[in-house]
């Protein structure tokens, strides 16, 4: 069975609760992160890994609940690290530090109950997984990220949201390159995670040879472990400060070793720049020709470093604050000269509070020396409103990802998105070389102006009805339907009227035919998509890369809707993708795994109890690996359903008549008093006991006798029924449980694509569809009750109030 990427983020995040608590996240990231790093390696048994006796995890196992525990992990984690050569990369968590793992039995039981959360079968590293698709390394980026959020504003600044480090990877075009030495260069790597995510980008990431330089010594060592996670054990990381004692020369010349392609997020404004630096007589020259930046801030310092470490055809891609694109004085000269030298092909302003560490917004700054000399344009995105909200930061989704790099990659111009800048319009006196992308491209919304006259006169202003056009585009009958002419006199601006009642405007718009035919076509285009989808995924099979077929699917999707009226392509991408996310990826590995038989398997789910794990009875207790029960009842089984659930209703039925009668006859003196509990309840056994002390009916008793009875009745056939329905249940789960064992690959295929994967995106499509009617509904319902009234009309309507509150007192003989 296939490990799914819920249950290894599950399982992480279970270790870092044992943890969390004792320490903040800046410093348990240690623990967790090496312990995974050790259970990875020694599962996989990689033979280029050394793995002695005495060095693996599974030595671990041997101390849990000894009292010398933790000096036994850090003995096995340091015979590993001497015997593969990362002594201070692996070895910095110390597993016996009683400040910071509490002392005697609590850090025994501490240390015992993290080692069993890695020696689950959900992290068991040692089975397959899809080739190409790094399953670990996406668990470590996971992980990367919520301790980035959790360390808070000071230590975060090690992780470069991988949503992010994506978009870099499309902008330098390391997927394009021809050549098979590919080497792809990182001043400031961090954790490494942008690296990672350029090199995964190239056509053979194998082939990449990757170079990284941090000048904090933990995160290198979070930058090493993610290259070894990745399979990227060959990565050269140095430890150094990059401006002052960069680690990557050329041994040559001594300069600057130079490279294909180059990232970078480096601290923002950072002061301390010039530390152990003179950059009058910057020996690598990366200053010669510019100016010199100020002195208590580098962003610039950070930039012309990676400016010197590309080759003559080089590419490369920078994390900016958006000051760089317009501060003066030295900060301006540099920007001139780069400019002036055709270095910087394209500028992409992203949402504030991405980063960790800072929520001010930043932007990307493409630089590419590839046909600098003849470069007359500056490409330029504003990509400042396209984000989701996730917790306290801002984060970009995938159909903002895609928007961003699609828009570069064909230079296509989007009205308030993006734009093609001539430098001789940056270079005018008017902008003089401010980069400041405002400037250029206006990405404000339209302000919703309220039209006076129209206020006065009444009618909805024809302007507000004009701004509509994309829906008169496609229903340019709709509008006559909707909207008459209000004839004017004198110089009114022309205004309309609405033909149909406020109430009755979402109908008029349902029913129109342009609306119907609209709504047709567009589910033929979901129908050819899913077709053609549906064929395509049915013909995949073990050993595919889930990865590459998501990208596949979700290409064809965007072609699907490329164009089409009145929808948002992206949008509806997003909604595949969010699918993905929740349930498709996990599908997808499973197959990957076992192929579409991995779709009979099911399983029992447990609960825990004081006693220990018991089986969760019921159908709500089984599991289907690829296929929900609930999909195998509603394909073969619905008329067993359709009989529980009508059994279901009748109960309903007589406890809300039981209820009833309980709240009339139930309170003191009532009927059904002397058979209420003390709780307030009248249960089987109350019930009996009043029956009895009533002896038998009398006339004295009548009414109270024929209550209870009442009652009783009632609670006997909620008992039968409800006994019917437990019987109806187990006979349906050993139907279904027998089902799973019968389904061919061709049912499973058929579930699992038809009425499981498509199904849920046709019907999240189809909301995007609906909103379609509701946007102009809400719109057109807006303007009309805007403008319902005009000026004359509520002065008349003040003026005979008026005169009645005056009667009013006059009456009371009140002059007013």
């Amino acid at each position: 069975m296939a490990v799914k990427k819920s249950e290894i983020y599950s399982s992480l995040w279970e270790g870092c609760d044992e943890l969390r608590g004792s320490m903040d996240a800046s410093q348990y990231k240690d623990y967790v992160l090496v312990l995974l790093f050790m259970k990875y390696v020694s599962d996989k048994k990689d033979p280029r890994v050394e793995l002695k006796k005495g060095s693996t995890f599974q030595d671990m196992l041997a101390y849990r609940g000894k009292a010398n525990i933790g000096e036994a992990i850090n003995t096995i984690i340091g015979a590993f690290a001497k015997n593969n050569g990362l002594t201070g990369i692996i070895t910095e968590a110390d597993f016996d530090d009683s400040s910071k793992l509490g002392s005697g039995k609590e850090k025994i039981d501490l240390l015992t109950n993290l080692l069993n959360i890695f020696n689950k079968d959900e992290l068991d590293f040692s089975r397959n997984r899809a080739d190409g698709d790094d399953l670990l390394g996406d668990a470590y980026e996971y992980l990367m990220r919520h301790f980035a959020t959790e360390s808070g504003k000071s230590k975060g600044q090690f992780y470069t949201p991988s949503e992010v480090s994506r978009v870099m990877a499309e902008l330098i075009g390391i997927s394009g390159s021809k050549t098979n030495d590919i080497t792809i260069y990182d001043p400031t790597c961090g954790s490494g995670s942008l690296l990672l995510k350029a090199a995964d980008a190239a056509p053979n990431p194998r082939k990449v040879a990757i170079y990284g330089q941090e000048n904090d010594n933990a995160t290198r060592a979070l930058a090493v472990m993610n290259m070894w996670l990745h399979n990227f054990s060959d990565a050269e990381i140095e430890q150094g400060n990059t401006l002052a004692s960069p680690q990557f020369k050329d041994e040559k010349t001594g300069g600057l070793k130079t490279f294909n392609y180059a990232v970078s997020n480096p601290p923002f404004s950072y002061k301390r720049w010039m530390n152990g630096i003179d950059p009058e007589n910057d020996i690598y020259k990366r200053f010669e020709g510019y100016s010199i930046p100020p002195q208590k801030n580098g962003d610039y310092a950070f930039l012309l470093h990676l400016v010197k470490s590309l080759k003559s055809n080089g590419k490369g891609c920078i994390v900016m604050p958006l000051g760089v694109l317009f501060r003066g004085n030295a900060e301006a000269e540099i920007r001139r000269k780069l400019i002036e030298r055709g270095y910087i092909k394209a500028i992409i302003g992203l949402p504030a509070n991405l980063f960790f560490g800072t929520g001010i917004a930043a932007s990307l700054i493409v630089i590419e020396k590839e046909d600098a000399d003849v470069r007359k344009n500056i490409f330029m995105i504003d990509a400042s409103h396209g984000f989701i909200k996730d917790g306290n930061k801002n984060r970009l989704r995938e159909q903002d990802i895609h928007k961003i790099v699609d828009a570069f990659k064909g230079f296509i111009e989007i009205p308030k998105y993006s734009r093609i800048v001539p430098i001789s319009e940056i270079a005018d006196k008017k902008n003089d070389y401010n980069l400041n992308i405002p400037r250029y491209i206006d990405s404000q919304e339209q302000e919703d102006v309220q039209n006076i006259q129209a206020h006065i006169s009444g009618g909805i202003p024809i302007a507000d009805i004009e701004d509509l056009s994309p829906y008169w585009k496609v229903f340019p009958g709709l509008r006559n339907t909707l909207f008459e002419l209000i004839k004017n006199s004198g110089n009114d601006t022309p205004r309309l009227r609405i033909k149909a009642a406020t109430d009755g405007i979402k109908d008029a718009i349902f029913t129109h035919d342009e609306f119907k035919a609209h709504i047709k076509k567009m589910s033929s285009v979901f129908a050819a998509w899913q077709k053609e989808t549906a064929a395509y995924v049915k013909a995949l099979n073990k050993g595919m890369r889930p990865k590459a077929e998501i990208k596949i699917i979700g290409e064809k999707l965007l072609a699907a809707y490329h164009n089409k009226p009145l929808c948002d392509k992206y949008t509806i991408y997003q909604h595949l993708m969010d699918y993905w996310t929740l349930t498709m990826q996990d599908d997808f590995y499973e197959i990957s795994e076992d192929g579409w038989k991995a779709g009979k398997d099911l399983k029992r789910l447990e609960k825990k109890t004081k006693k220990g794990s018991t089986g969760i009875p019921g159908i709500e207790g089984l599991e289907g690996r690829l296929i929900p029960p609930a999909l195998i009842v509603s394909e073969y089984f619905s008329k067993e359903q359709k009989a529980i659930d009508d059994l279901t209703i009748q109960v309903e039925s007589l406890e809300s008549e039981m209820e009833t009668l309980a709240d009339e006859h139930g309170g003191e003196d009532g009927l059904l008093s002397n058979a209420v509990d003390e709780k307030g309840k009248i249960t089987k056994k109350t019930l009996a006991k009043a029956i009895k002390d009533l002896g038998k009916k009398e006339k004295n008793n009548a009414d109270e006798w024929d209550m209870l009875e009442q009652y009783k009745k009632l609670l006997e056939g909620k008992a039968a029924k409800e006994d019917a329905i437990g019987s109806l249940e187990a006979e349906l789960e050993a139907k279904v449980i027998s089902q799973y064992t019968k389904l061919t690959v061709e049912d499973i295929k058929t579930i699992v694509v038809d009425k499981k994967w498509l199904a849920s995106m046709r019907a999240n499509i189809q909301k995007e569809t609906d909103n379609i009617s509701s946007r102009l509904t809400t719109r057109i319902k807006g303007l009309a009750e805007r403008y319902a009234e005009p000026l004359p009309e509520i002065e008349k309507k003040v003026e005979e109030l008026e005169r009645k509150v005056k009667n009013h007192l006059k009456k009371m003989g009140i002059e007013y």
